[in-house]
């Protein structure tokens, strides 16, 4: 598949067929994409956390749809969790000489890995920021001292791509000025 191709196919998924496991071979090559994505002074600042276990994979679910939102995620049969993990030294002086956070950066772009790396394997994904943290990393061990960020769902989905909106190019490109 083209990249462009990729991208303009790629979509949030909220409704996965439960009955349709996901592949570990596939899970793999998902994963190897997080773990070669870049990041600021190869910092390397998250560490990803696979529920795949069934039960498991639905209380997870329950718990990133119990605060009224994601009920979707109930139903996913994969989710990976990104952990925000420490930045090295490099990266955390970047960081204070230039006012930026760059592991929200970094996971950001693992983020964006998964999501393709799941829609070239031909499944769906949703990268959920809204759940309950605290009920997650006590259901998969994570310490209480981490951030979880990221909980991103994944699965065959059950719906049609749906037509994508966006702004005009004129609206978000400009060159040589702002």
């Amino acid at each position: 598949m083209d990249f462009l191709q990729l991208v303009a196919s790629r979509q949030s998924d909220r409704a996965y067929d439960m009955s349709r496991p996901v592949e570990p071979e596939k899970l793999e090559r998902i994963l190897e994409a997080a773990r070669l994505a870049p990041s600021a002074c190869n910092a390397q600042p998250w560490k990803f956390v696979v529920v795949n276990e069934p039960e498991l994979a639905i209380n997870v679910g329950k718990a990133t749809a119990g605060l009224g939102m994601n009920k979707f995620a109930k139903d996913a049969p994969v989710h990976i969790l990104v952990v925000e993990e420490s930045m090295n030294v490099t990266s955390f002086l970047g960081a204070k000489i230039k006012d930026k956070y760059f592991p929200l950066i970094d996971i950001g772009i693992a983020a964006a890995h998964i999501s393709l790396a799941a829609e070239s394997e031909g499944l769906g994904s949703c990268i959920l920021g809204w759940f309950n943290e605290k009920e997650i990393k006590k259901l998969t061990g994570i310490p209480a001292s981490k951030r979880l960020l990221l909980d991103i769902t994944i699965g065959y989905p059950v719906k049609d791509k749906r037509k994508k909106s966006r702004k005009p190019k004129e609206k978000v490109i400009s060159y040589n000025t702002y």
